[in-house]
């Protein structure tokens, strides 16, 4: 067995066999096989596509190419949820302290931000002295102890995703179903969850921008899950728009806050109030969806959910007296409110656009090795079919950069649209896929 023909095969568009797949993995892994031979199989794969074997082949040996996280010793299920990546995307910091109160363990990695979508780590890192970077021990301790615990990816979890993912982005090759989903799910299976609920991101400020594409990459999830013997569910949600109204790593933990104080925004609790009823229901803590949405809602509105909170941020060395009080927390110098040219209907507010000018004012990176102003940001003051009067703030921009305001003001008026038709509250859930 050598690479050249493994690479042959698939430029011919025959399917290879799992030895076969496994000799790439292993070889691309331990450098045995260069990068010039590995973008030529990854290009392979993006022209002709993969089987649904073949793609679980992948998975399952990207998910064996590093440690994976043994949670057994926790002694219960543990199901995890994982976002395609989108903006204003804060709901792992709402929603899994509301599960943890209603007793489902969360042991849960995240990742950092690149580009316009957030990453949960980056938010926990604005919150002075939260520790993401723990040993495993102390992460299995936590959940014990508390019931929760939110870390950055310590372990050497899936390596042949690492390399492969850089090597797509550099080679064009990213926008690949089979290459995604795979992608994923090693990540999610090596990281030790039994049971995953995903939320697929659809629109413009989301991966995919069209829901067949949306659809097909959660179908192709859903079969690995069953090859894999792990319970996958894929909730279609709608990023057109940004979710919620802040988008920034300290003004997203300030919207988590005031969430689990009661303070919702519709679609962001649409979003929750679904993936959460969903892990309800995998963890064996209810079967009645409905039921599993009204258990949340009465833990936010008694308090429970927002204590969860507040315990997983002391428990992991951040600074309480912020989450107790959000005006405790640093803001940006400079804090503009852009005012509307004319009255009308919100009609659009593209939330790619509105990431990379949030990206722009400091609150993402374009490079991996960039450093993030956590309070950097914009906070939206309306949404899409919202009624706007001419001269109404539309949005505040939150930098430490004076030099970037007239641009990202100019950028943001360019990208909300307002129309004299009014139009009907897009919908937040496209799809439920089991």
């Amino acid at each position: 067995m050598n690479i050249l023909d493994i690479i042959a095969k698939k430029r011919d568009n025959e399917n290879l066999t799992k030895e076969e797949i496994e000799y790439f993995v292993n070889g691309y892994t331990n450098n045995e096989i260069t990068d010039y031979q590995a973008a030529a199989f990854i290009m392979a794969v993006f022209i002709n596509g993969m089987t649904k074997e073949e793609t679980t082949n992948l998975t399952l040996s990207m998910a064996r190419s590093g440690e994976i996280l043994d949670l057994s010793t926790l002694s219960q299920t543990i199901v995890d949820k994982h976002s395609t990546g989108g903006v204003g995307d804060k709901v792992s910091l709402i929603l899994l302290p509301i599960v943890s109160s209603l007793g489902v363990l969360v042991a849960k990695m995240s990742g950092r931000g690149l580009g316009f979508t957030g990453g949960t780590i980056d938010k926990l890192e604005s919150i002075p002295g939260y520790k993401t970077n723990i040993s495993i021990e102390q992460f299995v301790e936590n959940v014990k102890n508390i019931g929760i615990s939110l870390i950055s990816q310590t372990l050497n979890l899936a390596p042949a995703d690492k390399k492969l993912y850089s090597l797509r982005d550099t080679i064009s090759c990213v926008e690949s179903i089979p290459l995604i989903a795979s992608s994923i799910m090693s990540k999610k299976i090596a990281s030790g969850a039994q049971k995953i609920v995903l939320d697929v991101t659809v629109g413009k400020g989301a991966f995919m921008n069209n829901i067949a594409q949306a659809r097909e990459l959660a179908n192709t999830m859903i079969e690995i899950g069953k090859l894999a013997n792990r319970q996958t569910i894929c909730i279609l949600t709608n990023m057109d728009e940004p979710l919620g109204y802040n988008v920034g790593n300290s003004l997203e933990v300030i919207e988590a806050v005031n969430f689990l104080k009661g303070d919702m925004p519709e679609d962001l609790k649409q979003v929750v109030l679904n993936i959460g009823s969903y892990m309800l229901k995998l963890a064996g803590k209810g079967d009645n969806l409905e039921e599993n949405k009204k258990k949340m809602l009465e833990n936010i509105k008694n308090g429970k959910a927002y204590e969860k909170f507040k315990q997983l941020i002391e428990n992991q060395g951040g600074e309480i007296s912020f989450i107790e009080n959000v005006e405790n927390i640093p803001k940006a110098k400079f804090i503009e409110p852009i005012y509307s040219l004319k009255s009308g209907y919100i009609h659009q507010i593209n939330a790619l656009e509105i990431g990379k000018i949030a990206c722009s004012l400091g609150a993402g990176r374009i490079k991996k090795e960039d450093s993030i102003d956590y309070q950097a940001g914009i906070v939206l003051q309306k949404k899409v079919a919202d009624f706007v009067e001419k001269g109404e703030i539309l949005a505040y921009i939150h930098t430490n950069k004076i030099e970037k305001l007239e641009n990202a003001k100019n950028n943001i008026l360019n990208n909300i649209k307002i129309e004299k038709e009014k139009i009907e509250i897009p919908k937040t859930i496209l799809e439920i896929i089991e």
